[in-house]
């Protein structure tokens, strides 16, 4: 079973998180916008308060479809944003909201804009052999708020995903291509991208707008929502 939360009054907003955190990274943001959305953040499978999901990508969105509003804006960071693309194409979505996300996080031949396998391999195996110290300091690289990463540190120390989940997200990011599902959408779509993201080459900019989605690019690493300057644009 998933966790889902929902607070706020307005139009039905969907946040979905990435790869080892939970939905209490959106905090902040949740506080800045419940005034004016309906906000609901999922736990993905295996992660926070979430139990586990046999299956992949198509298995987790499965289920976290069963959890969402009708017709809802759809954000989705990273890992989520790949998550958010797969549903999108499954249920009717208003809008799709990408966060430092790509539809082929890996390089492939053809493909430049995403991160060498093996150096993906030996970031989540740094990450792996202890989660809560490299989350907490893949954060700390993110933002100088101490507040903002007291609260985030926190939540990962008592919040700890699973072995059998994280295995799966990796799976997931390092194997699935929906580059042609994100073709196939007709929704209103918008990206933000970080120019110093290690993990979201900043050239998928080209590509976004090649394909006429609104990007906006911020001076900041691979979790924008958490820069000063972010702000969430409905279309």
């Amino acid at each position: 079973m998933l966790y889902s939360r929902t607070t706020g009054t307005g139009k039905d907003l969907v946040l979905l998180h990435g790869w080892g955190f939970n939905s209490d990274l959106f905090n902040d943001l949740i506080a800045r916008y419940q005034n004016q959305y309906q906000i609901t953040v999922i736990d993905l499978p295996g992660h926070g308060r979430s139990s586990v999901v046999d299956g992949d990508l198509d298995k987790w969105c499965d289920e976290i479809i069963k959890l969402l509003p009708d017709n809802p804006i759809l954000l989705g960071w990273s890992l989520g944003g790949l998550l958010a693309i797969n549903i999108a194409n499954k249920v009717n979505v208003s809008q799709l909201i990408l966060l430092a996300s790509s539809p082929n996080f890996v390089t492939t031949v053809g493909w430049h804009y995403g991160i060498d396998a093996k150096n993906f391999h030996q970031f989540s195996d740094t990450l792996s052999l202890n989660l809560s110290k490299g989350l907490k300091r893949f954060v700390s690289l993110q933002s100088q708020n101490k507040t903002q990463l007291k609260s985030l540190n926190q939540s990962i120390d008592t919040l700890p995903a699973t072995t059998i989940a994280l295995n799966q997200g990796l799976k997931i990011l390092l194997q699935r291509d929906l580059r042609q599902q994100f073709e196939q959408l007709d929704i209103p779509i918008q990206v933000v991208l970080g120019k110093q993201d290690t993990l979201i080459p900043i050239e998928i900019a080209k590509w976004y707008k090649q394909k006429n989605t609104s990007v906006t690019i911020l001076n900041t690493g691979h979790l924008p929502f958490l820069h000063p300057d972010f702000e969430l644009r409905i279309i």
